[in-house]
């Protein structure tokens, strides 16, 4: 049986559909590439940097990132959760502070050296990434959002289709 120029499996491409799921693959694989050598210029493992992430984003979402909530979102125990903190204590990458309105809990924040190593690594990248997008027409950006939720939704969908 010969190759259809489709996906083994699926149906075969219409116009056009190729190179746009060729766009989303080659973004997803250059923005592995990415991670991958922020970690390694921040000397960080993959986790540890989705850690040091995670930890930034609830910055800007104002919200808390503690210990517990911070082992979901990796996956992992929260003793795992312990000693990944220690070690990224221990680079000047986050702190555990008090909790803002729970004496006995600590939340988790990143340091300005993080701040610093981030922005210094990716703060030029982010600015081309905002350009590109301030360069998609408003009026295409409705279809463009629709079009990565759906992909994002194709992706999280188990094979079997549940």
């Amino acid at each position: 049986m010969r190759p259809t120029g489709s996906f083994p499996g699926s149906t075969p491409y219409a116009a056009g559909e190729r190179e746009l799921l060729h766009a989303v693959s080659e973004l997803v694989r250059v923005d592995r590439e990415m991670r991958r050598d922020l970690g390694r210029r921040m000397t960080l493992g993959e986790t540890d940097l989705r850690a040091v992430r995670y930890v930034m984003a609830a910055t800007r979402a104002q919200r808390s990132a503690t210990p517990h909530e911070l082992a979901e979102h990796l996956g992992i125990s929260t003793a795992a959760t312990t000693t990944l903190l220690d070690r990224l204590s221990a680079a000047g990458h986050l702190e555990r502070v008090p909790h803002p309105t729970d004496r006995r809990s600590k939340v988790v924040v990143a340091t300005p050296h993080a701040y610093q190593e981030v922005g210094s690594h990716l703060g030029a990248t982010h600015d081309r990434m905002r350009a590109a997008a301030a360069r998609v027409p408003e009026s295409a950006r409705p279809a463009l959002l629709a079009f990565l939720a759906d992909i994002t939704a194709a992706m999280r969908e188990e094979p079997d289709g549940s």
